[in-house]
């Protein structure tokens, strides 16, 4: 098995998908943005060959590389695991000839209103919405649904670029953020829905989904990423399998997956349950991001990045998940703007909960801060597992008021 792993340096965990496929058997060619010789002596020995390109967003780019390669040799797959990556790539992939996830299904989990208008199509529940270009259709789609609304780019990622709209003040200055009435800007507008939001993950091999994981977000995503002074959370149940409330969770994933095409992939799918009950919000055909497979691994004594290998180069898992601890983590922002200064509560914290702790990330003093939107690992985190997901959610919230980040 041939496979061609698009840009093995960045993120950081990119590493562990090329590491993965090396130990499954495969040969394994890279093509990234960087030198050769800037590889590290890991990437050097799982490689074969590595090509350089201006952007692995430019398809022509990429497809000329791919081409390269497959005069000399035979490309079984073309990969990629990163939400900026998926569509060019599998635009790549259409025109090389290779097989893996299709434009259409690429698009589906990039392309929100589309995404929903093939969902609601197949009877899975998903907050009403549509695609606007023009302020007057943001206004007749707010005088059908009512208020709060939610504008976001078409292909944005969890809450990247979203505006939550609460009444007529905010719709005008929301709409133009995001370039309404510009020539060939389009947008998602949606209800807001109300209720508690989470995340159900899986791995799939020929559209059947082989591995599973449902996990929490503490406070829901658009509230954490626009306030400072919360340390949000999140949670991956290790109650999936034995807790019945989870069945309608996966049940309506299941159905995404299969109404959306997804073959061989991993998957992210975002969930809202509340007073409307259960909604489907949005997906990438991809693995989550944050290092959440990490979390995953921990609580359930795998690797999912060997079983991401393995669904790929063997069309078969290896591995089972223990569900043995619910693990997560914990952002901890600074509390200014500016350059970190120093910590309160990491001693008191180890003291009292060293088993359970995972990892933890700290910047030296004297480095930048990050802005709050730059997400869950954009500053100091510290991850946890516990076998109960209540005791686990307990430690969490302690750290959060214990552990302080200071700057000036």
């Amino acid at each position: 098995m041939h496979v061609v792993f698009i840009e093995p340096r960045f993120p950081g965990n990119q590493k562990q998908f090329i590491q993965a496929l090396a130990e499954v058997g495969a040969t394994v060619t890279a093509i990234g943005e960087g030198s050769k010789q800037s590889l590290d002596s890991d990437l050097k020995r799982w490689l074969t060959h590595y090509e350089e390109v201006n952007s692995v967003c430019d398809e022509g780019s990429v497809l000329r590389a791919v081409r390269f390669i497959q005069s000399r040799a035979h490309v079984d797959r073309l990969e990629a695991t990163v939400e900026a990556h998926i569509m060019p790539i599998a635009k790549v992939r259409e025109a090389a000839g290779i097989p893996g996830t299709s434009v259409r299904t690429a698009f589906l989990c990039r392309d929100k209103p589309a995404m929903k208008e093939v969902l609601r199509a197949g009877g899975v529940p998903c907050a009403q919405s549509t695609a606007a270009s023009t302020s007057a259709e943001v206004a007749a789609f707010v005088e059908r649904v009512g208020y709060p609304v939610i504008l976001k780019p078409r292909d944005g990622a969890g809450a990247s670029g979203a505006v939550r709209v609460d009444g007529p003040d905010g719709l005008s200055p929301a709409a133009r953020s995001l370039g309404i009435d510009q020539p060939g800007r389009s947008v998602a507008i949606e209800e807001f829905i109300e209720g508690h939001e989470g995340f159900y993950d899986t791995l799939s091999i020929r559209g059947q989904v082989v591995h599973e994981f449902a996990t929490h977000y503490y406070p829901n995503v658009l509230e954490a990423m626009r306030t400072r002074w919360i340390s949000p959370q999140f949670v991956c149940t290790n109650q999936v399998d034995v807790n019945p409330a989870y069945n309608e969770v996966k049940a309506l994933g299941r159905k995404v997956v299969e109404l959306l095409g997804i073959e061989t992939s991993a998957t992210h799918m975002e969930w809202f349950f509340g007073p409307k009950g259960l909604k489907f919000s949005e997906i990438g055909c991809r693995p989550p991001g944050v290092r959440t497979w990490d979390l995953y691994n921990a609580g359930n004594d795998m690797d999912l990045y060997r079983e991401w290998a393995m669904a790929i180069c063997h069309g078969r898992p290896s591995q089972r998940p223990s569900r043995r601890y619910a693990a997560g983590l914990i952002a901890l922002r600074p509390s200014q703007d500016g350059r970190i200064s120093g910590y309160s509560g990491l001693n008191e914290i180890g003291a009292a909960f060293g088993p359970h702790i995972i990892d933890a990330h700290t910047p030296p003093v004297g480095s930048p801060t990050q802005p709050v939107s730059s997400g869950y690992m954009g500053n100091a985190w510290l991850r946890m597992k516990h076998p109960s997901i209540d005791e686990l959610k307990r430690m969490l919230d302690i750290v959060g008021q214990t552990v302080k980040v200071w700057a000036n």
